[in-house]
């Protein structure tokens, strides 16, 4: 089994008003020229739990942290116009709670964040500051909101 020490949640950049299923989201990733839909985890807007790539096999999520992560996506991310914004159901939002804790349970000590936190400390201050964001996926401070 891989080391795992990070936790990375992700959304889908898809419009809260429009459905987005595993099917699309694996099209879309293999579009990408990925093997499979890249997250281990795909979190519905009724806050069914898909599990979209095997614990075992290394992630396509988060360029440079794959090797020692999971990555999680809920569906959504983007507001009926088309910008970033927390879409998130509150089916979601339990289902994103109660994922997390489970794999905390079997990966101690793991560090959960957003994608947009692994962004670069541009500036070196030892935090990443929104200005930095390379994405703003996935459109919730994961840490306080998560």
């Amino acid at each position: 089994m891989r080391k795992i020490d990070l936790i990375v949640v992700h959304c889908s950049a898809t419009r809260a008003d429009r459905d987005f299923t595993e099917e699309d989201l694996e099209i879309c990733h293999r579009r990408r020229g990925f093997n499979g839909i890249g997250y281990h985890y795909y979190i519905r807007k009724n806050g069914d739990i898909k599990v979209t790539r095997p614990l075992e096999r290394m992630g396509a999520h988060a360029r440079g942290h794959n090797e020692h992560s999971i990555g999680i996506c809920y569906e959504g991310g983007l507001d009926y116009c088309g910008c970033p914004a927390d879409t998130r159901t509150e089916w979601q939002k339990h289902s994103l709670r109660v994922l997390i804790s489970a794999l905390q349970q079997d990966y101690p000590g793991c560090r959960v964040c957003g994608h947009r936190d692994l962004s670069p400390d541009l500036n070196g201050n030892g935090e990443i500051e929104p200005e930095e964001w390379v994405k703003q996926c996935p459109c919730f401070d994961v840490g306080r909101d998560g």
